[in-house]
């Protein structure tokens, strides 16, 4: 009887471990910030030859005609609608009615154990757990409890070991290791 006992107590702390997973939502860093490689689609009401496709620059500047450059690098599109809209104000047009939005985001790149590493098309929201499926998935080797994330802050390369729901920005490394039985 008092092995049964020591048995008990032994599984109580085993006993929190059985509740039912918890599932986590990405916390996304706030809205879209635009830089070098975007490509926006800039919409000028009355003005055909103003509404077309500009691709952010190493400046973080899209050429607009009539106007020349303008900084839209490190902006949401609203700020960029409103720094356009009040350039194109300022002797060129009279009420200019401008609308934004990305056309095509910064790729993000992804290397290592998985199907197919390379160069891909970013999706705003998208998570580590998205983007290694955008690869193919992992390799039989994979080691799929974490990855490495190489992103650009502040002029300088970071590097940080995160989970599969990690949320990932356009212009980000993924490495995903091999696991070692």
């Amino acid at each position: 009887m008092r092995w049964l006992y020591v048995f008990l107590v032994l599984l109580m702390p085993l006993a929190g471990c059985a509740t039912t997973p918890r599932s986590y939502e990405a916390d996304l860093a706030g809205p879209y910030l635009l830089g070098t490689g975007d490509v926006l689609r800039v919409t000028v009401y009355g003005d055909t030859s103003l509404s077309t496709t500009y691709k952010v620059d190493d400046s973080g500047n899209i050429s607009l005609p009539l106007v020349g450059p303008l900084a839209v690098g490190g902006t949401t599109t609203a700020e960029a609608t409103h720094r356009v809209s009040a350039a194109l104000a300022r002797g060129y047009m009279r009420n200019p009615n401008v609308a934004i939005e990305v056309a095509e985001y910064r790729p993000f790149f992804i290397q290592g154990q998985v199907a197919n590493g390379g160069q891909f098309a970013y999706v705003y929201g998208m998570t580590v757990r998205a983007a290694i499926s955008t690869a193919g998935g992992f390799k039989d080797t994979a080691d799929q409890s974490g990855v490495t994330i190489y992103r650009r802050q502040n002029g300088q390369m970071m590097k940080t070991s995160v989970g599969l729901d990690f949320p990932i920005e356009p212009g980000d490394t993924i490495v995903v290791g091999e696991r070692w039985l």
